[in-house]
């Protein structure tokens, strides 16, 4: 029995190196994605999670056609088209009528077709399956190196910048009274988040990586109401989904991407229903 079970949950990262390769990236961008999707929640900025993980699309598209899997080329590309998209709402929500829900759901699905009609005309079919959905399971060591520094670099940036990012979630006008500027802390912030999503583009796709930033973050939020243990409840439950749903995508040969967010949806569902039982 016991024998049985090891080979079920250890074995397959034991005897296969992709599989351990892919179970450190998993890893990796739960550390970083897990805490950012926190913020992104208790900022009300849900919403700007979903239009960068579309609207960096069209600049993924472009660097992969010309690097490939350059995985730096591939994060400036993001980055460049996620501050368009970013900038062509803010200046529409202020030029305009629209709300900025309505010009980001606008922009974002715009930049979503443009990525999705130059991969499809210039990258084939296969390109554009890589880069939405991902292939957790072909990650190389150079992917895993730039997904590890990545990580490094969130949780770092995140621990310096940590005060100043909650300050302006909860009280704005404290941060105006000290003379905290929050256009730089924003910026730094929307720039983790996009970074993180391109460095999940390789494991789970630009449609898939916004899930495992925000699905075990909204989790958290309903198991706790205490900050601190909610990031910790976030990366946690990360972990977890990402382990099982590797585990569930080789026995099964399924998806990986796709397995593993649904795993995360599981947990969100069954939290749903014990939060709404304690209730």
């Amino acid at each position: 029995m016991i024998d049985s079970f090891l080979s079920l949950v250890i074995a397959p990262f034991q005897d296969y190196v992709f599989m351990r390769y892919a179970l450190i990236a998993c890893l990796g961008i739960s550390l970083s994605s897990a805490p950012l999707g926190v913020i992104l929640i208790q900022r009300r900025m849900s919403l700007m999670g979903e239009a960068l993980s579309h609207g960096i699309l069209p600049g993924i598209a472009v660097a992969y056609l010309w690097g490939g899997m350059w995985l730096p080329g591939l994060t400036f590309g993001g980055i460049i088209a996620g501050l368009i998209v970013t900038l062509l709402s803010h200046t529409t929500t202020r030029k305009t009528i629209l709300n900025e829900d309505a010009s980001f759901s606008s922009f974002y699905i715009i930049a979503l077709a443009i990525g999705i009609l130059i991969l499809s005309l210039k990258g084939g079919n296969m390109n554009l399956l890589h880069l939405l959905f991902g292939n957790v399971l072909a990650v190389d060591s150079n992917s895993l190196l730039f997904i590890i520094s990545m990580t490094s670099l969130t949780l770092i940036l995140l621990i310096l910048l940590y005060r100043p990012l909650i300050y302006d979630c909860f009280d704005p006008l404290f941060m105006q009274s000290v003379g905290l500027k929050s256009i730089y802390y924003n910026t730094i912030f929307l720039t983790l988040i996009v970074c993180n999503l391109v460095s999940g583009c390789q494991t789970l796709g630009t449609l898939m990586a916004l899930g495992i930033m925000m699905v075990p973050a909204v989790t958290a939020r309903l198991l706790s109401k205490r900050l601190f243990p909610i990031f910790i409840i976030s990366i946690v439950l990360a972990i977890v989904s990402s382990y099982i749903g590797l585990l569930l995508s080789f026995h099964f040969n399924w998806p990986s991407g796709p397995t593993i967010i649904l795993t995360a949806g599981v947990i969100y569902f069954i939290t749903i229903i014990y939060s709404s039982f304690k209730q």
